[in-house]
């Protein structure tokens, strides 16, 4: 009886993600030419950061319980599902269009994000008989980096136009009362479609005796993940790439600043054992494809996703071989 309940709640959740995505993306992207906003500018804050809300939960109750690991692998999981699973999964099904300044500007900015992550995690780097840490420092670190990016976002909002960055025939598929209340209720719809999919799978990889290891890695990182999944999919479908780009660099800009930054300057730092040098430099590789990808011809491909597919599954396949 229990294991028909979780199965239940577990198809629920999905149903609710899908459906709350495409209810989602239609009223966001119509809410930003309501607002002549671009949909970049709307998908990198607003869309980002809602969708980041179930891994920030997460990291708040793994650092609380003494948790490290998953902590860690919250984040810098994520990070690496949201650029080569997500992303090479949206190009495959649709060549993704990049614009110049994301090129110039806010991918750049995801690189650095990273890279500052690296170097405050790899302390044996300096000394070799240092364990690797983050600490409450490091967090404030973070932290002050999100807010130059939040800094740089105002800047942008206050100087975009709506002839920049929305072609002139492009009208609103919604009108504005129901853009709204699409946006709310599709993000109400991921949110609870997540959480319901993550504790119900949490709970059927438990009782099935999985380990501890995999459910961080596989249920909790791609299962906090799966709005970015379903809502990157359906965008490129609707051919709405800056929404596709701005939620994941947003979310990865969020996750880094906020949703490991946060607990860490509030809470304490942390000292994740489980993670070394091979899953840092697949961090800084994952937004290094990114860069070039995005810069070679202002496309990234299909055979630029697959590539990304590919180099996913080799990671996570040294993941459970190590």
């Amino acid at each position: 009886m229990f294991l028909t309940i979780t199965i239940i709640l577990l198809i629920l959740g999905l149903i609710l993600i899908v459906k709350g995505a495409d209810i989602f993306v239609d009223g966001i992207s119509s809410l930003a030419r309501h607002l002549k906003v671009s949909t970049f500018v709307i998908a990198l804050t607003v869309v980002a950061f809602g969708t980041s809300a179930p891994e920030l939960a997460i990291s708040f109750t793994g650092i609380l319980n003494g948790n490290d690991d998953l902590v860690f692998a919250n984040v810098v999981g994520s990070s690496i599902v949201n650029i080569l699973l997500i992303l090479g999964l949206a190009a495959v099904i649709h060549p993704i269009k990049v614009k110049s300044s994301t090129v110039k500007k806010e991918i750049p900015m995801v690189l650095l994000m990273y890279t500052t992550l690296v170097i405050l995690y790899m302390d044996n780097l300096f000394d070799y008989h240092i364990t690797n840490q983050l600490t409450r420092t490091d967090g404030m670190i973070l932290i002050l980096f999100f807010t130059v990016f939040i800094y740089y976002l105002f800047s942008v909002m206050r100087n975009i136009k709506m002839g920049e960055n929305v072609p002139i025939d492009e009208k609103p598929k919604l009108d504005k009362k129901w853009s709204v209340i699409c946006s709310i209720v599709g993000l109400a719809m991921i949110i609870l479609g997540s959480n319901l999919t993550v504790d119900n799978a949490t709970l059927l990889a438990t009782r099935l005796n999985v380990g501890e290891k995999v459910i961080s890695m596989t249920i909790i990182t791609i299962g906090t993940s799966l709005p970015e999944i379903v809502m990157s999919v359906i965008a490129v479908k609707k051919n709405e790439f800056d929404f596709t780009l701005g939620n994941i660099i947003g979310t990865n800009i969020f996750n880094i600043g906020i949703v490991l930054g946060l607990p860490l300057m509030l809470c304490g730092g942390i000292t994740p054992i489980s993670f070394a040098g091979p899953d840092m430099i697949m961090l800084l590789i994952s937004a290094l494809l990114l860069f070039l990808f995005a810069g070679s011809d202002k496309i990234i491909s299909k055979k630029e996703g697959i590539m990304l597919l590919i180099i996913f599954v080799i990671y996570y396949v040294y993941l459970f071989l190590e």
